[in-house]
């Protein structure tokens, strides 16, 4: 039992260190963290403020929902891993932003963001691609788009280059 365990432990672990390398143009989703820093870069881009409704899709531990919950925003975080999920909600319980922030556990093609103020993707293009005509058919005028990382094949409204983010604007 503690062999197995020990097994599932280890693989586990080099499951999440090989998320961190993970090729750009790969079809599967890796585990690319978002740092406070970058957060906080992307809520200031998107001029986040208390009357935002806020959407991570693939929101991973939380960070920028909690960065933007600071600002005074509501957040949801849309994760399909069931750890990732755990540990997005445990960081939003300790931050003391239950009340403001839900972290559902899905998949974002499955999701509706029609009340969302600003979305926020770290996304591969190929998912990008995907998500564009689900954005522009479900999305009101005015929404912010924040990418990290990745260009997405709309016009670029602002752009971070030192923290590689780009805002596009619905």
């Amino acid at each position: 039992m503690l062999l197995s365990v020990l097994l599932l432990s280890v693989i586990a672990f080099l499951l999440i260190l090989l998320s961190m390398v993970w090729p750009p143009d790969s079809p599967w989703a890796p585990w690319w963290r978002t740092n406070t820093k970058t957060a906080k870069a992307i809520c200031k881009l998107a001029d986040i403020n208390n009357k935002d409704i806020v959407y991570d899709l693939g929101c991973g531990d939380g960070e920028v929902l909690i960065q933007s919950a600071r600002r005074g925003a509501k957040g949801v975080g849309i994760e399909i891993d069931p750890l990732r999920v755990i540990i997005a909600r445990i960081r939003v319980f300790i931050n003391g932003f239950d009340e403001k922030i839900v972290i559902k556990r899905n998949n974002f093609f499955n999701e509706k963001y029609k009340d969302a103020t600003v979305i926020i993707v770290y996304l591969i293009p190929k998912t990008l691609d995907k998500l564009l005509p689900r954005f522009r058919k479900q999305l009101k005028k005015g929404t912010r788009i924040v990418s990290y990382r990745y260009e997405m094949k709309m016009p670029l409204k602002k752009e971070d280059k030192e923290n590689h983010i780009r805002l596009y604007v619905i």
